[in-house]
């Protein structure tokens, strides 16, 4: 053989191993864990070939020591299992970012602890179990306390006004939850909500019944459940009527 094809093999084999080495070769990587663009806290996150693990921080972010090929598999409570293959692109990325999706659940009775926080009753301040009034609701109540009041207030039409009163209060405190609990690119990106009626399909969530139970709750998982199913009938009605 010649010696110039023996160093042009020599060669070969050398820039193979170096090709082969660089994709071997483990680094730490450091990646954020997002549920739409919500960053999400506890999520385990296992190196799936070394079994080396680790947990997303309070902004959802993590880091892990991987190389090319390598699967992470990401799990939590409440979202669906997801798996992510390292590239080479995914060593080099400055922060690897990873959308994880809410479980979807059918949740049968969602029961609230009434003791969860320090309030009136707790203290003893009021007695247990007495109704809570909002503004509206107390002027319904002042205007039927006693049986003359109702009388009167009933052929007057004022307390048909006042109850009208407390229904739109009740759906303007759903609206500012509403509102509170999804930003604009979750209507658009997520639910394809168009963003001209986004006001429109607030207001179709808010009426409502299970959706508005879930906002007085604070479900927010049950929330995201519920308004995804909504906004498929909403995008539905809207076709209808163009």
């Amino acid at each position: 053989m010649k010696p110039n094809n023996t160093l042009q093999i020599i060669l070969f084999f050398f820039f193979v191993q170096i090709s082969f080495a660089q994709k071997t070769v483990s680094k730490e990587i450091f990646g954020q864990v997002l549920e739409h663009s919500t960053p999400i806290e506890g999520v385990n996150i296992i190196n799936n070939n070394t079994q080396v693990a680790t947990v997303s921080d309070a902004d959802g972010k993590f880091s892990i020591v991987a190389k090319e090929g390598d699967v992470l598999v990401l799990s939590a409570v409440n979202l669906d299992p997801f798996k992510r293959r390292i590239t080479a692109e995914d060593l080099e990325s400055v922060l690897l970012q990873i959308k994880m999706a809410v479980k979807e659940v059918e949740l049968k009775e969602v029961v609230v602890n009434e003791n969860a926080n320090i309030n009136a009753e707790n203290l003893g301040i009021i007695p247990y179990g007495q109704k809570k009034y909002t503004p509206a609701e107390r002027k319904v109540y002042t205007a039927t306390s006693t049986s003359v009041d109702k009388l009167l207030n009933s052929i007057s039409g004022r307390t048909a006004m006042l109850k009208k009163e407390v229904n739109v209060e009740k759906r303007e405190m759903l609206f500012r939850k509403i509102e509170y609990l999804f930003d604009e690119d979750y209507y658009t990106s997520r639910l394809k909500i168009p963003v001209a009626d986004i006001k429109g399909f607030q207001l179709y969530c808010v009426d409502d019944a299970e959706f508005a139970v879930s906002l007085n709750t604070k479900n927010k998982t049950m929330s995201m459940f519920l308004i995804t199913e909504l906004a498929r009938k909403y995008l539905i009605i809207l076709e209808n009527e163009k």
